[in-house]
């Protein structure tokens, strides 16, 4: 599967964004999917991931209540709503797809190319 990200930005703190991932290739609904993001000089960290139905969900305790992962399997596509924006969130966010049956996948196979997001204070 081939999967593009996009829908970063500059945005100030307190704003929204909405990241898109589409997926390409290969049935989608098979996919767990995932959000993760790296800061500059930092490691990768797991934002979200979604059930292949959408029925569940996960995130990460620092984007709790703030980020909700989503998910139309009609348009091959996860999305990523991102509210209530803050400095730290500042990083480039890649999607990536797992096709475990396990709940969390023990690894993702497939990335996206990351897109930029850039909060300002």
């Amino acid at each position: 599967v081939q999967l593009q990200a996009s829908g970063g930005g500059l945005v100030q703190a307190g704003g929204s964004l909405r990241l898109s991932c589409a997926a390409s290739g290969r049935t989608f609904v098979k996919y767990i999917m995932g959000w993760f993001r790296q800061a500059p000089g930092k490691e990768r960290e797991f934002v979200a991931r979604i059930s292949r139905n959408g029925g569940g969900t996960s995130y990460a305790d620092s984007v709790k209540g703030r980020f909700t992962i989503s998910r139309d399997n009609a348009k091959n596509t996860v999305y990523l709503q991102m509210n209530s924006l803050k400095p730290e969130d500042t990083a480039i966010y890649y999607c990536a797809s797992a096709e475990s049956l396990s709940w969390p996948p023990p690894r993702y196979e497939y990335w996206g190319q990351g897109t930029q997001v850039t909060v300002s204070s």
